[in-house]
């Protein structure tokens, strides 16, 4: 079996679907002989994607053997929909969340069907492959295949160093206080700006927030379009759409106070604050024309032992199993959220998990090798067919 796997989602950049792909890219190496064209920001994206077929095509001329070609999300397999020259080849794409909820009622009723053209179609989880067949996908061009997660153990480090360490490096003070964390860009289906307002007020006052993900400084063009395009905008070009309101409320002293943006910080750090925090959070809300195809930071979370609180929304149920590496609450329900993490905060309903409990499951049933076989058994299997 030889492949060629199509990616714009790629490192140097960095995001879950980067982290899939690059795993992936990797995992499939080392089952079979692959070929690979992925975006490594070397030049515009415009670009790449101007030139793909031409470089689809270039590489099947000089490598006859290829029977399979995979496309890594739903946009660049959008855009492969428009190309000739390989109709011969298998053809297979993953989808994510986000590019089969997208809302456009172009890509909706004149794109998305014409996937049911390729031969097979991944989803990163349930949700996701709901979603596709909702939207007219024949439910036999679907399989499930969850992300993975690294599973090297947790370097545990003790709270009161870590203090020292952010206070020194990054004059963040948490000393004596409870902390949650949560990890990603700010968009609105991650449910920041909703907790802030929603949730800190009903936690006890020793309770902190930290935010770990990219700050926008300057404004974005976007902010001069009308909504209804912006919005669209927003979520194609996943931009921090959750920014503005989370600016204008660290304007507030009391919010400033208990709330703390860090930007990003290293993940050797992260993971160390993983281990120690109180809890980790991911309160996504719904978010019309969005959603969240998976939850690989709560896997990530997981892996350092950490109390996991997450919203049941999307693809996160797939990633977190309740009472077995974390805690699944109603999206956007203010009195279970706050309820479940002051219980769990004051030790009234304490955690029944171990650290080493909530890892070993992860890393039981989550992993970049499996993920990996899971793709190349499938692939076999069409090939055969």
């Amino acid at each position: 079996m030889e492949l060629l796997l199509v990616s714009h989602k790629y490192p140097p950049s960095t995001g879950g679907m980067e982290k899939q792909s690059f795993e992936l890219i990797k995992g499939l190496g080392s089952l079979t002989k692959i070929h690979t064209i992925v975006y490594e920001g070397n030049e515009s994206r415009l670009l790449f994607f101007f030139k793909l077929q031409s470089q689809i095509n270039k590489v099947l001329r000089a490598n006859p053997s290829i029977s399979l070609i995979h496309f890594n999300d739903g946009l660049i397999a959008a855009v492969s929909l428009l190309h000739a020259g390989y109709k011969h080849v298998k053809r297979s794409a993953t989808f994510h969340g986000l590019d089969v909820v997208f809302p456009s009622r172009i890509y909706q009723r004149f794109i998305f069907p014409k996937f049911n053209n390729f031969d097979l179609l991944f989803a990163v989880s349930n949700a996701t492959a709901a979603a596709c067949i909702a939207r007219g996908i024949a439910v036999e061009k679907i399989v499930v295949v969850k992300n993975g997660v690294d599973t090297v153990p947790a370097t545990p480090v003790k709270r009161t160093i870590l203090d020292a360490t952010l206070s020194s490096k990054h004059n963040i003070s948490l000393h004596g206080k409870r902390l949650l964390v949560a990890i990603g860009r700010p968009v609105k289906r991650k449910g920041f700006s909703w907790f802030i307002i929603q949730i800190m007020p009903l936690l006890k006052e020793d309770v902190m927030l930290l935010l770990i993900g990219p700050v926008q400084q300057k404004r974005s063009f976007l902010t001069l379009l009308p909504s209804y395009l912006s919005n669209k905008m927003e979520l194609f070009l996943g931009t921090p759409s959750d920014e503005a309101a989370l600016h204008k409320l660290m304007q507030d002293p009391e919010v400033s106070q208990r709330v703390i943006r860090t930007g990003k910080i290293p993940r050797q750090e992260i993971n160390q604050l993983l281990g120690v925090a109180d809890a980790f959070i991911m309160p996504n809300i719904n978010v019309p024309g969005d959603m969240e195809g998976f939850g690989l930071v709560c896997l990530e979370a997981c892996m350092q032992g950490a109390k996991v609180f997450a919203a049941a929304s999307g693809g996160i149920t797939d990633a977190i199993t309740d009472q077995k590496n974390g805690r699944l609450l109603t999206s956007g329900d203010r009195n279970e959220w706050a309820t479940a993490l002051n219980y769990n905060l004051s030790g009234s309903e304490p955690w029944q998990l171990t650290p080493e409990e909530v890892i070993q499951f992860t890393a039981a049933n989550f992993s970049w090798k499996k993920m990996s076989e899971e793709y190349y058994a499938h692939f076999s299997n069409l090939l055969k067919s």
